[in-house]
């Protein structure tokens, strides 16, 4: 983990309210893996108060991307830093994905900007060699991110691309003429999505990892503020920021 100021290089306007920063930062850039996110202190007002945690969106070579949407006075402000201007960062924080070595097909699902944290697990998926698909959902064909992604199943909530629904039916499809022995499931996004997400994981025996949508204020696990209820006998409660945020999807109640 580094607290490091470091230089805006690139910035991407995907829609009016959505955008992928580049910034320089060799350190984070070499230890980061997939899942594992970063806390960004705005500016140097008590407005907000607390640093913004986003996902390592992708790495490359020396520099860092994340990809936000603005939502509120925190990110608002983000969206207006310029190129040459400087972000004060903690990371890389949390568990990352942890790849099966005996999974020989990897799918990838993401909602919206759960999408965040699939680049990165799609570089190292590739370098090992797994057979990569990618199931993407979002409201609106503008509301999908798709670049540094592999073999793309799209669905959007009112039919402007690829599938018109939601993209668990669309994944459930997939399943259902497939041999779901060697497959193993990534995901993230919102948890109304999550919770279908496990309904079908459940009824195929697919083993599935997601990387849990949940504020976390400190990322340290001080503030003890993002508690997930846990399915599990020895322990009631995990924190996202510290124990995840990727969990097993089935040892988390949603």
């Amino acid at each position: 983990m580094y607290l490091t100021k470091n230089r805006i290089t690139d910035i991407k306007s995907i829609n009016p309210s959505t955008f992928i920063f580049q910034f320089y930062s060799p350190e984070i850039a070499s230890t980061s893996l997939p899942g594992q996110f970063i806390n960004i202190k705005i500016d140097e007002t008590s407005v907000p108060l607390l640093r913004r945690p986003f996902s390592v969106y992708n790495i490359v070579d020396n520099e860092v991307e994340v990809v936000f949407a603005v939502s509120g006075i925190g990110t608002k402000k983000l969206s207006q830093k310029k190129i040459g201007e400087y972000l004060d960062v903690i990371g890389p924080l949390g568990k990352p994905f942890n790849i099966n070595e005996k999974e020989t097909i990897s799918i990838l699902i993401a909602g919206g900007l759960g999408v965040a944290p699939l680049p990165l697990l799609t570089k190292m998926l590739d370098q090992k060699e797994k057979s990569i698909r990618t199931f993407l959902g979002g409201k609106t064909k503008e509301h999908l991110i798709t670049t540094n992604l592999k073999n793309l199943d799209v669905a959007t909530d009112d039919g402007s691309f690829g599938y018109s629904g939601n993209v668990v039916d669309l994944l459930h499809r997939y399943l259902s003429n497939s041999d779901c022995s060697t497959i193993k499931i990534y995901g993230c996004g919102p948890t109304p999505m999550l919770k279908a997400l496990s309904i079908i994981t459940d009824k195929f025996k697919i083993p599935c990892e997601v990387s849990l949508e949940t504020y976390m204020a400190c990322g340290f696990g001080i503030c003890q503020g993002c508690a997930v209820e846990m399915n599990l006998n020895n322990k009631k409660y995990s924190l996202t920021c510290k124990d995840g945020p990727v969990f097993n999807l089935n040892e988390i109640i949603l």
